[in-house]
């Protein structure tokens, strides 16, 4: 499974948040650095608005989500690339994760200790960015070294190693994250494979006070996020977490008229979880029937057969086609059956890509 790592400075809200995402008191939240040491990781669902309606058109008698994984990463500061604080297993553990969210502090409280001892957002992503990038860097360094070497006997793989390096060592240089060089897209591709720290799909969670929770970019603080974040092709997601932890005690009903009291539509943990979902990569199809319910999770641009694997390796080894119909169409004619009476369920074979929200009952023979 494809985890996301959460990350910041100590006491910033990242345990809280991590609460929240997971609905457990698994990650030990104080108020002092380093309250957590041993990454704590969360399978989390992902919140879907059409389960619950497939669920009473088709009378189901379970619903399974789509589901995420979350971990909670130590608290990291500066010096970290040199070892300090917990600085190599800070290291360590976000190497290990497929994307970044970092939880950047947008809001005041005179009790809650900040490690640099103001609030200040932008340095708190400068200080992490730099010490990943520091990392980055001695990494980025060996690998030229060693890429020089097989260039001079006309390794060609090499030579185009060396073009992408010579892009991203002046970006690293300058503390910047190595997915803000400019690179085409067959170069990014080839650069996930060296799983650089600073070129993760990253997210700023902009950790901001109930107060300016419904408009958070009328909080000066998330407006720099918002900016910086423009700037280095990552995405921000304003989430107030003691809030959400808050919310964890509530039932469906009381979560739901909370938020509305506080002009919000849904709660920044199901934005966050969307986020990072897509984030990822990923992409969930539906399957619909009296037993079940349930959203697939798959990579975007997954073909018919190998979505069909994600069910039982059988149902790829046998794929004969797939029966489909958007969620959209399915709803709007009120069956299955209807909709196939309206010629809106399509016959797909072995190259048909799959699209999100497609409904599926996969034909199969082994």
């Amino acid at each position: 499974m494809l985890q996301a790592g959460i990350v910041g400075l100590p006491n910033v809200g990242k345990s809280t948040l991590f609460n929240a995402l997971t609905a457990q008191e698994a990650a030990l939240a104080a108020n002092y650095p380093f309250a957590t040491i041993e990454p704590n990781v969360g399978v989390v669902a992902v919140p879907d608005d059409r389960l619950a309606v497939l669920e009473t058109m088709n009378k189901a008698q379970r619903v399974v989500p789509a589901t995420v994984e979350f971990v909670d990463i130590a608290g990291l500061v500066r010096g970290a690339s040199k070892g300090e604080g917990l600085g190599n297993q800070f290291l360590a553990n976000i190497r290990e994760t497929d994307a970044v969210i970092q939880v950047v502090r947008c809001f005041e409280d005179d009790n809650i200790i900040h490690v640099e001892g103001s609030v200040d957002p932008i340095r708190d992503i400068e200080t992490i960015q730099i010490e990943l990038a520091l990392a980055d860097l001695a990494s980025v360094e060996k690998r030229k070294e060693k890429a020089a070497r097989s260039a001079k006997s006309g390794d060609k793989e090499a030579s185009r190693e060396i073009a992408i390096i010579e892009k991203i060592l002046p970006v690293l240089e300058e503390g910047r994250a190595a997915r803000s060089a400019d690179l085409t897209d067959d170069e990014r591709i080839a650069l996930r494979r060296w799983f650089l720290l600073t070129s993760k799909p990253t997210i700023y969670a902009a950790n901001v006070d109930e107060a300016t929770l419904a408009d958070p970019e009328s909080n000066p603080h998330v407006q720099k996020v918002i900016a910086h974040a423009r700037s280095e092709n990552a995405d921000i997601v304003p989430i107030c977490a003691k809030l959400e932890a808050e919310l964890v005690a509530l039932d469906a009903a009381e979560r739901g008229e909370y938020l509305r009291d506080l002009g919000l539509e849904s709660s920044g943990v199901d934005k966050l979880i969307k986020a990072a979902y897509h984030m990822l990569g990923l992409m969930s199809y539906l399957t619909a029937g009296e037993k079940e319910v349930r959203a697939w999770t798959i990579p975007v641009g997954t073909r018919a057969p190998q979505a069909a694997g994600a069910i039982h390796t059988d149902f790829e080894r046998g794929f004969i086609r797939a029966e489909i119909v958007s969620y959209d169409d399915l709803i709007a004619s009120g069956s299955m059956n209807a909709a196939k009476e309206k010629g809106l369920v399509r016959l797909e074979g072995k190259d048909y890509v799959m699209k999100e929200g497609d409904v599926v009952n996969f034909r199969f023979n082994v």
